[in-house]
């Protein structure tokens, strides 16, 4: 019986020692369990909301159907490893299917986040476009009708305003970028079901998901689905470090891809969106495109770093500034620039007017220019920069004939003849392209051709650069690995 009694749990009845050991209260669990958000979710649970929007009647029917993204990207023409990069968290999204943001009952729904107590939101721009009237629900219940004060597509930001006065709860932008590996929270309006909280962690950083110009996602594991667009993702502080964008799904559920604009970004859009209405962006007036390996062999260069200029549009403030066709942009204010996407990012995100020291190398040397910043156009007539992915380069190998006497043109080397079996067929180069220079040099006909694949063979080079104008008028510098056989 003894036994029995001690493998039931009964104590001994008579164990004064013992009974001095008990407590002489329980004990207190503390507030929040150690690895617990409970902490932060009550701190910035009241300033996330539930956005609501009823679409106007210039919605088209492909706004509302399952073939364009939220800008209007013809998903049809997307290839089948981005599509879902363009997948948007709209209403009755079908599992799998590529539906953005509007759907057939001429409605949507979001997330948002405030940032002020006089009311101000923010949301995706994806969210509210085509927005006919938007209404905001509160943690606390409340619906109140909302206005857009302005909306960017590049980045895919959009700033709202309570139209009710009022002190409503708030939450603020992050000082700091989170670091791969951080914990995140993200709090919003799945499938309609506001006030959803998931947990995950950074996984990585910077990523370009094609789905704008500039992207430079964030990428997180928390859980995220349809409605959660235009939510914030926090850090262990409670501060905003993202806002919930895009997925990555092959079934249209979460599968831990997840993308958020980061909030430097969105900080600086919603300042001027705040204050203007509209985002104006820096213009340089360049084409740009990478420094592949190849091109950087071409100039002689140890690293496929920087940005090639192909071209500065007369009048613009890179012409004025000195900047030429061939020139490396490598430095911006003393910072160096990775690649062409990064430049365009960098120049994009200063204001109109301001003054930027671009440090170049043109011709194997350094030098530096400054440039004041135009506006950029947005009647998309002009560009601040285009990239070329570097499919266009080709080797030698072609017919050449001057451009003047067949008649293309009254300077450069008409391509005539392209091999389809050969390495310039397959890179992408076509009759009818045009050699305008070789090393640097303006050539007019094969022969100054051959001589500039001469000088950069006694040179060393592993490589020639040249800059070729397609039939469409459009160019672009491609490198040419040397050979024995290359001239």
């Amino acid at each position: 019986m003894a036994g029995g009694a001690v493998g039931g749990g009964y104590l001994p009845a008579a164990t004064p020692a013992f009974a001095q050991a008990l407590p002489k209260s329980p004990i207190e669990a503390p507030e929040h369990p150690p690895g617990s958000f409970a902490g932060i979710v009550n701190k910035v649970k009241p300033g996330v909301v539930s956005v609501k929007v009823k679409l106007d009647d210039s919605a088209s029917d492909d706004d509302e159907g399952g073939s364009t993204g939220p800008n209007g990207q013809n998903l049809q023409n997307v290839p089948p490893q981005l599509r879902e990069f363009f997948k948007r968290f709209g209403e009755n999204g079908g599992p799998g299917g590529m539906q953005p943001q509007h759907r057939g009952s001429r409605g949507a729904v979001g997330s948002g986040f405030i940032i002020s107590a006089d009311g101000y939101v923010v949301t995706n721009n994806h969210v509210v476009d085509h927005a006919k009237t938007v209404q905001v629900t509160l943690d606390d219940g409340r619906t109140l009708d909302a206005k857009v004060i302005g909306k960017d597509a590049k980045t895919d930001v959009a700033l709202l305003k309570i139209k009710e006065g009022g002190n409503f709860p708030y939450v603020q932008f992050g000082k700091t970028a989170p670091q791969v590996g951080d914990w995140v929270v993200a709090i919003g309006n799945p499938f309609g079901l506001g006030g959803t909280v998931t947990a995950g962690i950074v996984s990585a950083r910077g990523r370009d998901i094609g789905a704008g110009p500039y992207d430079d996602f964030l990428q997180i594991d928390a859980p995220i689905n349809k409605g959660n667009s235009g939510g914030p993702t926090f850090n262990v502080n409670g501060e905003v470090v993202g806002v919930n964008t895009a997925i990555a799904s092959p079934s249209g559920g979460s599968v831990g891809l997840a993308f958020a604009i980061p909030s430097d970004t969105v900080q600086a859009v919603v300042d001027q969106l705040r204050t203007d209405g509209k985002v104006a962006r820096g213009y340089l007036g360049v084409q740009i495109q990478p420094v592949t390996q190849d091109i950087a062999e071409g100039l002689g260069l140890q690293k496929a770093k920087g940005a090639l200029v192909d071209h500065a549009e007369n009048g613009t403030p890179a012409a004025k500034a000195g900047l030429k066709s061939g020139d490396v942009i490598e430095k911006v204010n003393g910072e160096s620039v990775d690649s062409a996407r990064e430049l365009s990012r960098r120049i994009a995100s200063m204001k109109p007017g301001a003054k930027v020291e671009l440090s170049y190398l043109r011709g194997g040397k350094s030098d530096t220019a400054t440039v004041t910043l135009g506006t950029m156009p947005t009647d998309g007539s002009k560009v601040a920069a285009r990239e070329d992915d570097g499919s266009g380069q080709v080797r030698l190998g072609l017919g050449l004939a001057p451009a003047a006497q067949v008649g293309l043109s009254d300077q450069g080397v008409a391509v005539v003849q392209v091999d389809p079996d050969g390495p310039a067929a397959a890179k992408g180069i076509e009759q009818g392209d045009l050699i305008l220079d070789v090393g640097g040099q303006s050539v007019s006909s094969p022969s100054d051709v051959a001589a500039q694949v001469r000088s950069a063979e006694s040179s060393g080079r592993k490589a020639v650069l040249m800059r070729v104008k397609s039939a469409k008028g459009q160019t672009r510098f491609v490198a040419i690995s040397l050979s024995k056989n290359a001239g």
